[in-house]
């Protein structure tokens, strides 16, 4: 198994160094949160063929705009595939549609784990026009507050460095493409009514 293993990473680095991404691909375990305020954690492997699969979809970006919009579904594709090994399948958009249902996950639970879905593409060379941010917060009133996974233009981009933009999950139930949004847009509310 483990010769197995080491033939399949060295074909991928082969691959990989072939399309100029200059880093292995390594078979990634990344911790999903779930249950409310990360009560549970369970861990996810992503298989290295349908890991790479996302990364080179996102790596057809011609513009931040392009990835921007590549990455709301690559977010989405993350989340189905980490459902099948988690009951955040069950997870729907917002809070109440899926009230009281073991793998549920409210915005802290989303905001941390596509922060850490973000920062595994970011580590596989997936984001050539922005970088990750550590996940933000939008107070609204007295008692509400949302918290969000959030990423930045890089100096490189053709339009504004620096303009950050929101990565949010929570709008949407578990699979479906990430809500994108510009981060002082979503600082006074914008986002889907769920």
């Amino acid at each position: 198994m483990m010769r197995r293993l080491s033939l399949l990473f060295a074909g991928l680095s082969l691959v990989a160094a072939q399309v100029g991404h200059a880093a292995p691909l390594h078979l990634a375990e990344v911790e999903v949160c779930f249950n409310y305020g990360c009560l549970s954690q369970w861990p996810v492997r992503f298989d290295v063929q349908r890991f790479e699969a996302v990364r080179l979809g996102l790596a057809k970006a011609a513009s931040p705009e392009e990835e921007r919009a590549r990455l709301a579904v690559a977010v989405g594709d993350l989340y189905a595939l980490a459902a099948e090994q988690t009951p955040i399948g069950r997870d729907r958009g917002g809070n109440y549609a899926d009230a009281g249902v073991f793998g549920r996950m409210d915005c802290i639970d989303h905001a941390t784990t596509t922060t850490r879905f973000l920062r595994l593409l970011e580590q596989q060379g997936g984001l050539r026009w922005h970088r990750v941010l550590e996940p933000v917060r939008r107070v609204r009133g007295l008692i509400f507050q949302h918290y969000s996974a959030a990423i930045e233009v890089v100096g490189a981009a053709p339009d504004a460095p620096g303009q950050r933009f929101v990565v949010d999950s929570w709008f949407v139930d578990n699979g479906k493409p990430a809500v994108i949004l510009p981060l002082e847009a979503w600082m006074e509310g914008e986002g889907p009514d769920v």
